[in-house]
């Protein structure tokens, strides 16, 4: 029997994003900026517990990709459509990047994150970035 992950945030990007990105699409230049939206708002998909972050995206979901929290070294997030949503990227050990678009309350998760990373991770300097 496997151990229970109590599941923190799960669901898809801020509706807000898909919002602005299709008025920005109302002009020939902000097109792809609507697709990118519209992708996200079908296929991405967020899962935050309290063992990992799963980030589920790509063409029609085929992208999986699963980061434990003792792996996190970095975290920087940014405010995006007047605070309601962020993005966040997470800079692993081994360098590689993970971005997280248009999370829906960003400030609260990752408040969630910083606080398990902290826990799993000796090396995290935490808070580095408010």
């Amino acid at each position: 029997m496997g151990i229970r992950e109590e599941v923190y945030f799960e669901g898809g990007p801020h509706i807000g994003d898909l919002i602005i990105n299709i008025l920005i699409g109302l002009t020939i230049v902000g097109l792809p900026l609507t697709v990118g939206a519209i992708v996200r708002a079908l296929w991405l998909r967020f899962r935050i517990t309290d063992r990992r972050i799963s980030v589920i995206g790509g063409w029609k979901g085929g992208d999986r990709t699963d980061v434990i929290y003792s792996e996190i070294v970095k975290i920087a997030k940014v405010p995006r459509g007047i605070g309601l949503w962020g993005d966040m990227v997470l800079t692993l050990r081994n360098g590689t990047r993970l971005e997280m678009r248009a999370i829906p309350k960003f400030r609260e998760v990752y408040d969630y994150i910083n606080e398990k990373v902290a826990a799993k991770n000796p090396n995290y300097s935490g808070a580095a970035e408010k």
